[in-house]
């Protein structure tokens, strides 16, 4: 049947009117994924790769759509699965019926996946630990359809593509400059390229074994557009949580993990390149599998939580960015002179005939200031000044992007509107083309000005100004000014109020009306200076109320709102990084005491998930239910929902650096619910920071030469 497709956004999902699943998102909250950037493989629990969003992607196509395993005759039955680590998976299933003289099963298949940048393996053994001798005829089937990712994330199903083979050997597919190999060692009895199966006689003795394996390998005529670093040059020391709950260790452990396997890096720098050293600068990707690619907002923010390991992805994150910031205006990609981009593809994404993307998009209208931000915050923890100072020509073009675009309304604020009309409708963080909307349901109308990004853009004002005073460049002083010129606009038409009290629209729209959702945006202008003391409690008060406190993270939207969705991408869900964002915003504020229970919350949700955190999950709430639901599209591993439990560390220890000014400062809050604690493996100023929280609220904390350590106990 024919279905109509609307795709909300490239963050978000794929709605229309259907009965089939033809033309819908694929759903992934029973999948597993093994992941290598710019490589990874998606499979459901018995390890087939059979339908969906099942594969083997590498750099945004799909080299296999299909790798299922039969046994002639006999019943496969599943019994365990699922990711063993970042890149591995593991997955056993019974042969019903063979080799049984008892209750008891005798022959079972192991499947054992490991993913690397360009290619997969699969490890079939099947095990007789049964008494009788048995044989069977194994199959394996292979194929591809060679779909990009927008093909899949629509829900399209492109044709398969035709297999090739050599000397009965190999299987191959090719289209334009993507080429894909499977290799079978041992070579297969037989094997059939027109059904791209593949056929093994095995015999097996009482105690004996069988073992094949498959290698597929998948590449670019033109190469990998962001390759997968070298293996020994993990950018942030390794961190090692020890404490008194042990869902907490285990977060941090599986989140790092995931990251390591996230990262990219850019074919830019490296050898001849001004200021690299001669390495290659490192990022890392968005998310598996939708956003395996340079995402300017994602990016930033990720390096920023994982500052306390260090800065060399923070400033690989920035140096990325800065070769891509734009110099000149095109209508059709938005580049502007000195804005940084949303996104980077291999080719233009056309996901229906009115929403399409180029290869370089730059629709996003948060991605300039937290730029800015980051090569500040970097700096405060120590990134030397001579990198930073490379810098500061990229830091002033962002920062007169930011005057000129909210010079060029009559309000002084930074706005957003898609001029293409093939676009992002939002370009905020909530993408969604039904985000930003008011209290009674309505949408919000284009041109918008975000709550959040007016404190982006004080922030990375205030954050230039430091800079530029500290590097002698001028500038510094009218930045300040500027700062303060946006905090009295805010405070003056953002602020409104309902039956609980005064709290700051969303947004603005079209005609300067606040939109006056209640939101989790709140937690964005906590602890960026935009607020003062009693403004920041009000909103301390609101995010830790019912309606927005899920019980397990922020809800995206108030639960009281119209057209509150727990399964709405941006109207209900809960985004651990969403939440992670508040809880260090609080601290940062002075509510440490607020911030405990949504980090408690983030905690409660990360058991759920194996400590794995997906991008979102639905907003419920843990009064309905004990364990919040996946959203069914959600990208999982997800570079800022992993980071986010460092940036919950650092908000448990009251962790902050000034590496300019000389200090560490090391405040714990509400450490001391997981306490007794030590964490090892932190990073300021170049050297090793170590933390110890004793049982009776000592703080103990060993650092780097040459920086002076301040401590409170609790």
């Amino acid at each position: 049947m024919d279905s109509t497709v609307k795709t909300q956004d490239t963050n978000g999902p794929v709605a229309g009117a259907a009965h089939t699943t033809e033309g819908l998102q694929p759903f992934l909250h029973d999948a597993v994924v093994s992941l290598y950037a710019p490589s990874f493989v998606i499979s459901r629990g018995d390890g087939q790769l059979d339908g969906g969003a099942d594969g083997f992607f590498h750099g945004d196509g799909r080299a296999l759509s299909r790798l299922t395993t039969t046994v002639d005759g006999i019943a496969l039955t599943p019994v365990a699965g699922g990711f063993r680590e970042a890149d591995r998976a593991e997955f056993q299933a019974i042969l019903r019926g063979l080799g049984e003289v008892t209750p008891d099963p005798a022959v079972a298949l192991h499947r054992r996946r490991t993913v690397t940048s360009g290619q997969l393996e699969e490890e079939l053994e099947v095990v007789n630990s049964g008494t009788r001798h048995v044989s069977f005829r194994l199959r394996v089937t292979a194929g591809t359809d060679l779909a990009t990712m927008e093909q899949v994330k629509s829900g399209r199903r492109p044709a398969l593509v035709p297999a090739r083979s050599q000397d009965g050997a190999e299987l191959a597919w090719s289209r334009d400059t993507f080429s894909v190999q499977l290799v079978s060692e041992p070579a297969p009895d037989a094997l059939d390229a027109a059904t791209g199966r593949l056929s093994y006689d095995v015999e097996l003795a009482p105690g004996t074994s069988w073992t094949t394996r498959l290698r597929c390998t998948a590449a670019y005529a033109e190469g990998d557009q962001f390759p997968a670093p070298p293996a020994d040059t993990l950018p942030w020391r390794h961190p090692v949580l020890r404490s008194a709950d042990r869902r907490f260790d285990h977060w941090l452990q599986q989140s790092v993990a995931d990251l390591d396997r996230l990262r990219l890096t850019d074919p830019q720098s490296g050898e001849g390149q001004t200021g690299t050293g001669g390495r290659l600068d490192q990022f890392l990707a968005a998310g598996a599998p939708w956003f395996l690619t340079l995402f300017g907002r994602d990016s930033l923010w990720a390096a920023r939580m994982l500052l306390p390991l260090g800065t060399d992805l923070a400033l690989g994150t920035l140096r990325t960015l800065a070769r891509r910031q734009g110099t000149v205006l095109d209508v059709v990609t938005e580049e502007q002179p000195g804005k940084i981009l949303h996104e980077v593809r291999r080719a233009t994404q056309d996901f229906t005939d009115s929403f399409s993307l180029p290869p370089v998009y730059y629709g996003t209208v948060d991605a300039t200031p937290l730029w800015i931000t980051l090569l500040h915050d970097a700096w405060r923890w120590g990134l030397v000044p001579e990198e930073v100072e490379q810098l500061l020509p990229h830091a002033e073009s962002a920062l007169a992007w930011m005057r000129d675009h909210s010079a060029a309304g009559d309000d002084g604020f930074l706005k957003y509107v898609d001029g293409t009309g093939r676009g992002l409708s939002n370009q905020g963080w909530k993408d969604s083309g039904d985000a930003i909307r008011h209290q009674d349901g309505r949408l919000a109308e284009p041109p918008i000005a975000l709550c959040e990004v007016q404190a982006y853009a004080y922030e990375a004002a205030r954050a230039g100004a430091a800079l530029l005073r500290a590097f002698g460049r001028p500038g510094a002083d009218a930045w300040e000014e500027w700062a303060e010129q946006l905090a009295t606009r805010f405070r003056k038409r953002f602020w409104v109020e309902d039956a609980n009290g005064p709290y700051p629209a969303v947004a603005l729209d079209r005609e300067g009306t606040p939109v006056d959702a209640v939101t989790s945006g709140f937690g964005h202008l906590l602890g960026t200076g935009l607020l003062n003391q009693e403004e920041t409690a009000l909103l301390a008060a609101r995010l830790t109320a019912p309606d927005l406190d899920a019980g397990h993270g922020l809800r995206t939207l108030s639960s009281a709102a119209v057209g509150f969705n727990p399964y709405g991408y941006h109207i209900g869900s809960i985004w651990p990084h969403d939440t992670a964002i508040a809880v260090h915003g609080l601290v940062r504020a002075g509510f440490a005491d607020a911030a405990a229970p949504l980090a408690a919350g983030l905690l409660r949700a990360s058991a759920t998930f194996d400590a794995r955190l997906p991008e979102l999950y639905a907003g419920h709430g843990s009064e309905a239910v004990a364990r919040p639901a996946p959203y069914p599209a959600s990208c999982r591993p997800q570079a800022w929902a992993a980071a986010s439990s460092v940036l919950v560390l650092r908000a448990a220890l009251g962790l902050e650096a000034n590496v300019p000014g000389g200090t560490v400062t090391v405040a714990p809050g509400f450490a001391r619910s997981y306490g007794p604690l030590t964490v090892t493996g932190l990073q300021v100023g170049g050297g090793p920071l170590d933390i110890t929280l004793a049982a009776d609220g000592t703080v103990s904390v060993t650092g780097p030469k040459g920086l002076t350590v301040a401590t409170t106990d609790r």
